[in-house]
């Protein structure tokens, strides 16, 4: 195994971490505003992820530097063609930081439900664009001979790539109610509990319609660059297992459920696209790859070396985190947000 795959492999690591554990931060803010019209009950939605949610944003912080060193050509012609969609994500991430930390410093119920519907944009924003960013990588965007994009904003917000997001968006915010169902007590968790049954059914379907669209839109499922094996099946047994173990009240398993869900559903998408990273819709030969687009053998070797020393140390300190306020949260604990 090259350097060059080695990276493609954390760089996917990273970004499926990514998905999963700011995936139900996403999920959370999506559903805050519709959780209760009380404003304790609010606070107490929020400090569910208050101890998490920046930290959670360190694999996307991560990702991107790793992706920047190793493959300096990807990153540049990423944020090159997809500027103003990056920039509207950044935008909203920033503004749901700043409600975060805003919403309780005023006690007007103007003040704290502009700062609840906020982090309610700076959540779905991200979660729409992230699928849609991730069916262009594979659907292909017009990028030329000199790997420069050729394109403009609108050649992302095509209709397969909106499908896409549409399925993100609807994911996360399952991902979010069911984490709900594990962080909260008495009615919110009623409440949660049936925003997940809810949720469940349009989240499976537009997953399904994604992933028909798919099979005609790209070729995903013809040129696999790995293949992936039972890792698709388990995606869709875990998906809709969901709404069987919710009915039972397993809702760790149905947590556990819909982060396999949207992990083995990431990784199948970075497996599709293997040795690819970014297609070209103008020319295949013209697509590009951690071959074309990587930094010198060099500096991966150095890269190696850092990674192997301090990602097992962020893993294990963010695996602490998780353990001390694995507590439920209820309108009667101290809140902070």
């Amino acid at each position: 195994m090259d350097l060059q795959t080695i990276w493609f492999i954390l760089i996917t690591i990273l970004f499926t971490g990514f998905f999963i554990l700011e995936g139900f931060d996403f999920g959370v803010g999506i559903l805050h505003p519709f959780m209760s019209n009380e404003d304790r009950e609010r606070r107490t939605v929020i400090n569910t992820i208050g101890p998490f949610w920046d930290g959670n944003e360190v694999w996307l912080i991560t990702a991107g530097g790793a992706m920047f060193a190793a493959f300096p050509e990807w990153y540049a012609t990423l944020f090159s063609g997809f500027y103003l969609a990056l920039l509207l994500m950044l935008v909203a991430l920033i503004f749901r930081g700043v409600a975060f930390e805003f919403r309780s410093k005023h006690d007007n119920p103007a003040w704290r439900n502009f700062w609840d519907w906020s982090i309610f944009a700076g959540s779905a924003i991200p979660a729409l664009l992230w699928g849609v960013a991730l069916a262009n990588f594979i659907r292909g965007v017009p990028i030329d001979q000199s790997m420069n994009y050729a394109g403009g904003f609108f050649n992302l917000l095509n209709p397969y790539a909106l499908v896409c997001g549409l399925a993100s968006l609807s994911i996360f915010t399952l991902h979010g109610a069911v984490f709900l169902t594990l962080k909260t007590t008495g009615s919110l968790q009623e409440r949660a509990m049936n925003l997940a049954r809810k949720v469940w059914a349009s989240a499976t379907f537009l997953s399904a319609t994604f992933t028909i669209y798919t099979f005609f839109e790209t070729d995903l499922f013809q040129r696999l660059g790995v293949n992936p094996g039972i890792i698709p099946v388990f995606s869709v047994f875990a998906l809709l297992s969901v709404i069987v173990l919710l009915k039972k009240n397993a809702c760790g398993w149905a947590f556990a459920m819909t982060s396999i869900a949207i992990g083995f559903s990431s990784v199948t998408i970075f497996m599709g696209l293997f040795p690819r990273v970014l297609v070209s819709s103008l020319n295949p030969d013209w697509s590009l790859t951690i071959y074309n687009s990587s930094s010198s053998d060099y500096t991966l070797g150095i890269m190696t070396i850092v990674a192997a020393i301090f990602v097992p140390i962020v893993l294990l300190y963010q695996g602490w985190s998780y353990w001390i306020f694995r507590q439920r949260i209820s309108p009667d604990s101290d809140l902070e947000y």
